[in-house]
């Protein structure tokens, strides 16, 4: 047997070995299966009115703005609906920490205080020079954050 098809052959007997032991893997993983439920499903979004990034219209609870557009195209691209739940951002901060929503949106900059609550984004886009604005994601959810991630850098150019 040739030195490269043995090499072949260990390799892909190692794979279920490293499969077990996590080593290989599907990586980024979540670990509540957030976006798992969330294609072809709902995802559930914290928003805190913060023109014009996320505007809530009192008589009818629809939200717009610029960060709805952008997670309602995520949600497209996912093929799931949206259930808005808005907040301040003391009450949703808790809400993401506690599982009751996926992701949070509002104006959010890297200087958010509430940052021990959820992981953030990357900065997607900058204001003034200084402020970076980036929304915020259940904590262990790495596959919807990376997802959300290259979404937003696709809407902003940064990659195809």
């Amino acid at each position: 047997m040739k030195p490269t098809m043995r090499l072949a052959g260990l390799l892909l007997a190692a794979v279920p070995l490293l499969s077990a032991c996590g080593i290989v893997s599907s990586m980024p993983a979540d670990v509540d299966g957030t976006m798992d439920r969330a294609r072809d499903g709902t995802l559930v979004v914290g928003v805190s009115e913060h023109p014009p990034w996320v505007n809530i219209d009192g008589d009818t609870g629809e939200v717009t703005g610029s960060e709805a557009e952008l997670l309602n195209s995520f949600a497209r691209s996912i093929n799931a609906e949206i259930e808005w739940r808005p907040g301040p951002e003391s009450v949703l901060a808790e809400r993401i920490r506690d599982g009751e929503v996926d992701v949070i949106a509002g104006g959010l900059t890297t200087a958010v205080p509430l940052s021990s609550h959820m992981a953030l984004t990357r900065p997607y886009t900058a204001i003034d020079g200084d402020e970076e604005m980036v929304m915020g994601v259940r904590l262990g959810e790495n596959e919807l954050l990376v997802a959300l991630e290259r979404h937003l850098a696709r809407e902003h150019g940064e990659i195809q």
